[in-house]
């Protein structure tokens, strides 16, 4: 292979694999599109529903990914926050919208003094909750900011 060539490829190619795999970005059609099933919990002493998320969605478990939304202050700390589809007038909180419509940040470091309704886009790493009745279904961990 003559050195122009071989030169070529070995700098094209570290470089087109760097752009090959972004980070997806998760819409909350996606996320929402799950189904449920409804389990008792000893615990809580009632039936509750747990999401049974279909193969588009478990792919992404432990996966980096992004998804933007509306930040619902929930943690004095600064280290956890709701994330929202909709607005808190008509989130999942107030009972306007599904379970799968909202998810926890768990911030990589102190998070900004965030305001209700805020519009935020973050990264981090998405764990599925399919066990927990006490967290939501999503969960982002290590969430930072995107620019």
């Amino acid at each position: 292979m003559p050195m122009r060539k071989k030169w070529l490829l070995t700098f094209l190619i570290p470089v087109v694999l760097a752009f090959a795999d972004p980070i997806p970005f998760l819409t909350w059609e996606v996320l929402e599109n799950v189904d449920f099933q409804e389990k008792y919990v000893k615990e809580a002493g009632e039936n509750m529903l747990f999401p049974k998320f279909p193969p588009h969605l478990t792919k992404w478990n432990n996966k980096p990914v992004i998804v933007e939304g509306y930040v619902i202050p929930t943690d004095k700390t600064g280290t956890v926050a709701a994330l929202s589809a909709n607005p808190y007038a008509a989130c999942f909180f107030c009972g306007k919208a599904g379970p799968a419509s909202v998810l926890t940040l768990k911030f990589k470091t102190k998070s900004p003094n965030y305001k209700t309704d805020d519009y935020v886009k973050f990264s981090g790493t998405l764990k599925l909750n399919d066990n927990d009745y006490k967290e939501f279904y999503y969960i982002l961990e290590n969430a930072v900011e995107v620019k």
